[in-house]
């Protein structure tokens, strides 16, 4: 997340010192209110463990933080960019079950941590045209996993279990946004996708938001919306599969240059 935070700070300050005539620039933090459904199985020789992260691991909603940075320009050639940061972290302790073929008792605890970095390259199709913006790109997310079940002190104890994994997957962006005319409201909604039949990830959001612009030159606002992640994994390359989504309420504060 640091590297995040020094990549779009320094966006940031390039964009707005050198090219402030020329380019916009928005950028949001806030927190993630994420509601974890779904299951997580392992495969061994055949036999299923499945684990409900709810229902078993004893996951409920949890507040992720997120950021993003938005930096649109005059060139129609070159993409505009969007850099965005969210961590989904859940963890709980859960009810009994089985995993590797072992059993794992009550009250084990265990963690679930989807870390995503996104940097979506777009061009506008629309750019505040009658009030309304259409954008159309492409999105190339990194996700940083990691799932753990803690081991079980004292003899003859579960041993526990660690699987973490770095996956980048490009995605189709698509973004529409109106303004209400004399009025600071607006309202947009994004989605990410991309899915071959046994995979898929989407990341929808819907939002509005309020702009306070009693400030001429850095515009101060507020964002609040709804956010819907999907991940359904089938990898051949471990016995790991996952059907998850994450959905909830979003609130940030935004900044207009």
């Amino acid at each position: 997340m640091k590297k995040w935070l020094s990549i779009i700070a320094l966006s940031a300050m390039v964009s707005t010192a050198a090219y402030a005539d020329f380019v916009r620039v928005e950028m949001g933090a806030g927190a993630f209110m994420a509601e974890p459904s779904g299951d997580i199985n392992y495969d061994v020789n055949g036999i299923v463990d499945t684990v409900n992260v709810k229902d078993t691991l004893g996951y409920s909603s949890e507040s992720m933080p997120y950021l993003w940075l938005n930096i649109k320009h005059p060139i129609p050639v070159l993409p505009n960019l969007r850099l965005e940061y969210v961590n989904v972290n859940s963890s709980g302790n859960s009810g009994s079950f089985s995993w590797e073929g072992n059993p794992v008792p009550t009250g084990t605890k265990s963690e679930l941590t989807l870390t995503q970095y996104d940097a979506v390259l777009y061009y506008n199709l629309l750019d505040n045209t009658f009030w309304t913006t259409l954008d159309l790109g492409l999105d190339v997310k990194m996700i940083q996993s990691n799932y753990t079940i803690a081991p079980q002190i004292g003899f003859g104890g579960y041993a526990g279990y660690n699987e973490s994994k770095d996956v980048v997957v490009p995605m189709a962006y698509l973004r529409g946004r109106v303004e209400i005319p004399a009025t600071n409201f607006g309202f947009e909604a994004d989605v990410k996708y991309i899915g071959d039949g046994t995979s898929e990830i989407s990341d929808i959001r819907l939002k509005a938001d309020y702009t306070l612009d009693f400030v001429p030159v850095v515009q101060p606002a507020l964002e609040v919306g709804y956010r819907i992640q999907k991940f359904k994994l089938q990898d051949n390359s471990n016995d790991v599969k996952t059907d998850l989504n994450y959905s909830g309420v979003y609130v940030g504060l935004m900044l207009r240059f």
